[in-house]
């Protein structure tokens, strides 16, 4: 009986409507237009029902050797595998969307615990909006640090533990983000990437026809009509029955034909016509920041001013805290690491067992980082800070406590009215933008629900080593401090008479390989009355 029951469950399912069958992952049975003619045609539709089935096993097998291989790796490192950037994307990417598929592929014979268990892991998955940051942050990190597409496709960065790529597929979804988002820069940058990768013989579920609709307009798009043309045609040849490509060709021969006409109507020469031609070249759209040329510069390590005059003026010392009787027998290495600006490096100054104990206590409170906003004073996210936070009280743990007594011994002023130690974790192209610790005159209720004044100073721990980005810089005064596990930098935001010191300006850089990990300590005003008397100078 058993037999019979599942014999008339199969021939129910090929008896289903044809838009159930076209849900399914089985697109050979959803091809099946036929389902009720005679039962020779009813055993050949079965016979192919269950080709599919072996297919569909032979996938799942494939899938599982492919998952259970990386997910060993993963899981025996897992902040050094996702500190590769394409790794962190991919994994965002497999979760929102792979999964998915995998679900459909196997859904009509799916055991009830493999349903249950996805369906209670599914509200942790990343969503769509996930899966856009982490292709957004690929973006970034390929124009903070000029990487061409292929070497990022490659996964050929430095000082990368996992290496991995980026398959025709990854990169057409990264040019189909780039496109949702108008950037047709970086919309042609990865079209072009994916249909590179195919011309050399990878094979894909994505083709040549859905990336070239998509390369021809982007090119379009930046004013280059010559390639829009010369890629609309190549599309024709693979499709030529393709609706909006033949429209758009002849639109294009339209548009062409006028652009010779006017040209015609003008004495421009030819060199004039290409000095114009050379003034559109492609590149990413300015945007709101203004020094984000020197910012990026200084995420790269160029641009440095560090002039044989300046480097004269940067010690490395033991320091005792101004004679703290704690740090007399046991003083701390300092060095400079900046003169205007004074800022200093303290090195050895936080130990690992003390890392791993603020991370530990941080990490279920991790959330996203925000900002002050200046219009309101009141906390928001920004697009422009991507990383996630979490804020330690001293009285929650000794560890904090003690954490928090070395930074007012060695910097001589009062933490008690400082915030909650803050610890950060920046994941893939996390990143602060250029900004300033301190709230300027037109923030006046920047701290106000604090009362402890504005932000005086900065001290910042480095809880881990970055392989390659993530450095902190200051654009005003052309400044990279370079993270060092372990190590504290520290400076004055407000110059001795409460005025805000500018060049003090500075940014966290794209982590490009690695887990950053930083806790911080923003002091102020309230309490250091005493402790840093105050000048009648401004800039004093």
């Amino acid at each position: 009986m058993a037999s019979v029951k599942v014999w008339c469950i199969l021939v129910l399912s090929f008896l289903l409507p044809h838009s159930y069958a076209h849900m399914d992952f089985f697109t050979s049975i959803g091809h099946m237009t036929d389902l009720i003619n005679t039962e020779k045609d009813l055993v050949t539709s079965l016979k192919d029902y269950i080709k599919a089935e072996e297919s569909k096993l032979e996938q799942i097998k494939k899938w599982a050797e492919k998952l259970d291989q990386l997910t060993d790796t993963a899981t025996k490192d897992p902040e050094g595998f996702l500190g590769h950037p394409v790794n962190a994307f991919k994994l965002m990417k497999r979760l929102n969307t792979e999964w998915g598929e995998l679900e459909n592929l196997v859904l009509k014979d799916m055991s009830d615990g493999f349903i249950s268990n996805m369906t209670v892991q599914r509200q942790y998955f990343p969503n769509d909006e996930d899966q856009a940051g982490a292709a957004k942050a690929l973006l970034r990190l390929q124009d903070t640090y000029n990487l061409d597409t292929d070497t990022l496709s490659r996964g050929n960065l430095p000082g990368v533990k996992h290496k991995s790529f980026l398959t025709a597929e990854d990169c057409f979804e990264l040019g189909k983000i780039a496109y949702t988002e108008a950037d047709y820069y970086h919309t042609e940058l990865w079209m072009e990437q994916a249909l590179k990768q195919l011309d050399d013989g990878e094979v894909s579920t994505v083709d040549k026809v859905s990336i070239l609709d998509y390369l021809s307009y982007a090119v379009y798009q930046q004013g280059d009509l010559d390639k829009a043309m010369m890629l609309t045609k190549r599309l024709l040849e693979l499709d030529p029955e393709h609706q909006r490509a033949n429209g758009n060709l002849k639109y294009f021969e339209y548009i062409m034909s006028k652009e010779k006409e006017a040209n015609k109507s003008t004495t421009k020469t030819d060199s004039q016509t290409d000095k114009e031609t050379q003034a559109k070249k492609k590149e990413p759209s300015k945007d709101y920041l203004p020094e984000r040329q020197k910012y990026e510069m200084l995420c790269r390590g160029e641009g440095l001013k560090m002039t044989p005059r300046r480097q004269k003026k940067l010690f490395c010392r033991y320091y005792d805290g101004n004679q703290n009787p704690k740090y007399i027998l046991g003083p701390v290495k300092q060095e400079d690491e900046w003169d205007k600006p004074r800022i200093v490096r303290f090195l050895e100054i936080i130990s690992d067992e003390e890392i791993e104990t603020v991370k530990e206590l941080a990490k279920p409170r991790l959330s996203r980082a925000t900002v002050h906003d200046p219009q309101t004073g009141k906390l928001t996210t920004a697009h422009y800070r991507v990383s996630k936070s979490a804020w330690l009280s001293g009285y929650e743990s000794p560890v904090v406590s003690r954490i928090n007594r070395r930074i007012q011994d060695l910097t001589g002023l009062d933490v008690s009215t400082a915030e909650e130690l803050q610890v950060s974790n920046y994941g893939v192209g996390g990143q602060y933008e250029p900004h300033f610790d301190f709230a300027r005159k037109d923030e006046p209720d920047a701290f106000k629900e604090l009362g402890t004044g504005n932000r005086i100073a900065t001290w910042l721990f480095y809880m881990s080593d970055v392989s390659a980005g993530g450095a902190t810089v200051f654009p005003e005064v052309g400044a990279s401090v370079w993270p060092k596990k372990g190590t504290a930098v520290f400076w004055y935001n407000l110059f001795p008479s409460g005025e805000g010191d500018y060049s003090t300006r500075h940014a966290a850089c794209p982590v490009l390989v690695g887990n950053k990990w930083v806790s911080n300590k923003w002091i102020h005003e309230r309490g250091q009355e005493f402790r840093r008397r105050c000048t009648l100078s401004e800039l004093e």
